[in-house]
């Protein structure tokens, strides 16, 4: 949310998010206010390298441009002191000068000369060779040029380059020669006299900028680099655009307002895959330890100080090697043991329960949208007054019409609810398979514990969440309104109310501490109700197969708008470009005039060769990627890097086992009767490059094995503190087998079995530190290699 926004008058604002300066989120409007309230989460890989994370406030407006109010920028390398909690940020002034991105690549060279008359001077030479990244400039490919200069107290040098039309990667190629120093001959009358010495006070300076034609030059970016680093050797490398020295500095940056986030950003340095077998080996075994809690899986939940930070690499580990039910089943186990009454069963977040959680996210996804999706649209698009609250209540609201809504909705929730069962997947049902049977031998003589044990998890942390919080889930693009929001919490605590298992009870109503719900559950009879869930539960907790007879339906994997270049059409009285809306399932892949219309052109993912990036020189258009299959390539234009990403990777999951995938691709467009990558003149000429073979494993959850072991190895390092504690209260234990007296520094921790808890711990120690060795190795030869200037960084990073 933000505060205290100018101008101080109720206006409508949103949020952008953005990477450098390219837009990769956007949030929901929120109309009339100073101090708007977007709630709203996004998470995402990063596909490029990048130097800021912004976040920018606009003003909408209506017939005019969007005003930019303020931003909050923070460098790539600071990230990680804002991570894992919420901080209010001042905004800052936007300046055109501090809006940078991109790269230069530069060789340097300080070259000797003997004149005629013998005397020795120096040249400089500063050889531009490209850029890449450039921004932007209102929606479109830039026209860079670059200004080269050699700056000293006394003097300042400057060459320019050509311009370059409609790219963001130009290719300047251009050499300039600057004298440095001047031979004794040289006449001191001149006022670019240098004398050796102020060498060092002398730089490299390259600015770029885009090429207004009738309207003023915009700055995209600079480098300095001192020619005293040169000494007399030739020097090439990536320097990152800055901004300039006097950019967004304001005397006036606490009258913009303030915006408070909550950023979670994580990087890793993946190794190959063999590194990490030892520690995966270990993990993957924690179910078969006995005790769990001498696991290795279980200690990283102990020494972590928010369990979340341990369940979501483990679950996503468990999963991919198909090991995660009878971990969740052990976990559960002990759980119980804790549990003394029925009614309490799996309500705290414990390591079993987050587990759980966790797992219905990642592998319930689709479900919820062939559930949810339909119903929830209908409630967003056309909201009914439900408000049966008197407090709440507008002037002019009736409350017995606001009921009979709300009491519509509920039971349209409901009814795709329970009869969702067929659609629950396989995994979520071994699951809740498990938990059912563990409650029941837990507590043996209540009939019911075995439905409140999975509808603890599948009515309340699932389809409940997923109700009030539907952009969370990716139901809906953005956070509801506010009298929506308010429509979605109460059909949210029906929906809990109906699926916990004796809750329509008159007992159990009389508790209410709302009675405007107490009277709007009379309405219900509870015996049908009762039945309803009793058999869903049944349904979903159950290992026998529900898969309908016939063809199955497709699964629904992503969809959104983008852009498409005409296919086989003339120019003429076309747009090249056209906004489209695109769907992907398991079976075709299409694009539509407009969501929700018939689609007008449809491929076959059997048909789908091979899904490539285009270069940016195809059509000057970033973003793009290429879709070949039977007839001519399908060209894409992605609104963003990371949707570009996302498409990518989708696509090539649910075509990766396609019999005829290309092992070649041409990675540019075939224009003007030749393929501007190769130039061979025949369209039907096999491609220039080979295609891109990494793609993961798994269509429908998207998980890399060897990262998620690598996160886990940082949360044994970053904890091992924490780990020698434990080792040395297992020591502790196994000695002094008396009672504890006192509070000490592991009477968190859970220990059953000290001596196999001590022996885990060792394996893991050692683990790490084998790990730690070949981290170090890695950074030594990568910092050997790398050159004063570089960016090259091989690091995946992620933001949510």
């Amino acid at each position: 949310d933000a505060k205290h926004l100018v101008p101080n008058k109720m206006r409508d604002f949103f949020c952008t998010i953005n990477l450098d300066q390219e837009e990769v989120f956007r949030t929901q409007v929120v109309e009339k206010s100073l101090s708007p309230y977007f709630g709203e989460e996004f998470y995402f890989e990063i596909p490029r390298t990048f130097q800021w994370l912004s976040f920018y406030i606009y003003d909408k407006s209506v017939l005019q441009k969007d005003l930019r109010i303020g931003k909050v920028s923070i460098k790539k390398e600071d990230l990680c002191n804002y991570t894992g909690k919420e901080n209010w940020f001042m905004l800052q002034p936007v300046d055109s000068n501090s809006e940078v991105q991109g790269k230069v690549h530069l060789e340097l060279k300080l070259n000797e000369l003997i004149t005629d008359n013998g005397s020795v001077c120096q040249q400089l030479v500063v050889h531009i060779k490209e850029c890449h990244g450039l921004p932007l400039i209102n929606g479109q490919n830039c026209d860079p040029y670059a200004t080269v200069s050699l700056v000293g107290p006394s003097r300042n040098d400057q060459k320019k380059t050509k311009v370059k039309k409609k790219t963001s990667n130009p290719q300047f190629n251009e050499t300039f020669y600057f004298e440095v120093t001047r031979s004794s001959s040289y006449t001191k009358k001149s006022q670019f006299q240098v004398e050796e010495e102020d060498i060092e006070k002398l730089e490299v300076r390259v600015d770029l900028w885009n090429n207004g034609n009738l309207v003023q030059d915009v700055f995209l970016g600079e480098i300095k680099v001192p020619v005293k680093v040169l000494k007399n050797d030739s020097f090439q490398a990536w320097y990152l655009l800055q901004p300039r020295e006097n950019g967004n500095k304001s005397s006036k940056t606490d009258d913009l307002g303030s915006l408070r986030l909550n950023i979670c950003y994580t990087e890793d340095c993946v190794l190959p895959s063999e590194y990490y077998a030892s520690l995966r080996n270990l993990l993957l075994k924690s179910a078969d330890v006995q005790p769990i809690s001498a696991s290795a899986a279980y200690i990283l939940s102990e020494v972590c100080r928010d369990k979340y930070d341990a369940v979501l690499p483990l679950v996503r580990l468990l999963l991919h090697h198909h090991k995660l039910v009878p971990f969740v089943a052990a976990v559960a186990e002990l759980d119980l043991k804790d549990t003394q009454e029925a009614n309490t069963i799996f309500r705290g977040n414990s390591l079993a329960t987050r587990c759980v959680d966790e797992m219905m996210k990642i592998v319930g996804k689709h479900y919820l949208k062939v559930t949810l999706k339909p119903v929830i649209d209908e409630i967003c698009e056309s909201p009914k007054p439900c408000e049966i609250d008197p407090i709440k209540l507008r002037e002019g609201d009736n409350v017995e019409i606001n009921m009979e809504n709300l009491r519509y909705y509920v039971d349209k929730v409901f009814r795709e609810i329970v009869r969702s069962s067929i659609s629950c997947p396989t995994l979520m049902c071994d699951v809740f398979y498990s938990l059912r049977h563990l409650a029941a031998k837990r507590f043996p003589n209540d009939p019911h514990v075995q439905y409140s044990a999975v509808s603890s998890f599948v009515f309340l942390r699932f389809f409940a969440v997923a109700v009030v919080s539907p952009h969370t889930f990716h139901l809906r693009p953005h956070h509801p309104d506010a009298q929506t929001s308010r429509t979605l919490t109460l059909i949210s605590k029906a929906i809990q109310t109906l699926g916990s298992w004796g809750s329509l009870t008159k007992s159990k109503l009389s508790s209410f501490k709302e009675t405007f719900m107490c009277e709007f559950f009379k309405t219900f009879q509870e015996e049908k109700f009762t039945e309803s869930v009793k058999k869903f539960l049944d349904d979903v907790s159950s290992t026998e197969s529900k898969e309908p007879s016939g063809v199955s339906e497709p699964v629904h994997l992503k969809e959104g708008e983008m852009y498409k270049r005409a296919q086989g059409r003339t120019r003429i009285g076309k747009k090249n470009f056209k906004k489209r809306w695109f769907c992907l399932t398991t079976r075709e892949f299409t694009y539509h005039k407009q969501q929700d219309k018939e689609p007008i052109f449809t491929i076959p993912i059997k048909n789908i060769l091979a899904v490539e990036k285009l270069d940016e020189s195809s059509f000057n258009k970033k973003n793009m990627f290429q879709v070949l299959h039977g007839e001519k390539p399908l060209y894409i234009q992605a609104n963003n890097c990371v949707e570009a990403s996302e498409w990518i990777e989708a696509l090539c999951r649910v075509t990766r086992c396609n019999q005829k995938r290309l092992s070649f691709y041409h990675p540019s467009a075939f224009l003007n009767g030749n393929w501007l990558c190769c130039k061979a003149t025949m369209e039907n000429t096999e491609g220039c490059a080979r295609c891109t073979a990494d793609v993961p494993a798994d269509t429908q959850i998207e998980i890399d094995g060897d990262r998620e072991t690598e996160r886990i190895y940082s949360l044994f390092t970053i904890n091992r503190s924490k780990l020698q504690k434990l080792e040395e209260a297992c020591g502790s234990i196994a000695v002094y087998q008396g009672p504890r007296k006192e509070p000490d520094d592991y009477s968190n921790f859970t220990i059953e079995d000290s001596v196999a808890t001590f022996h885990t711990l060792q394996q893991i120690i050692d683990i790490v530190e084998k790990l730690n060795e070949s981290h170090e190795k890695y950074q030594k030869k990568r910092s050997s290699s790398a050159k004063y200037g570089s960016e090259e960084n091989p690091i995946v990073g992620k933001v949510s």
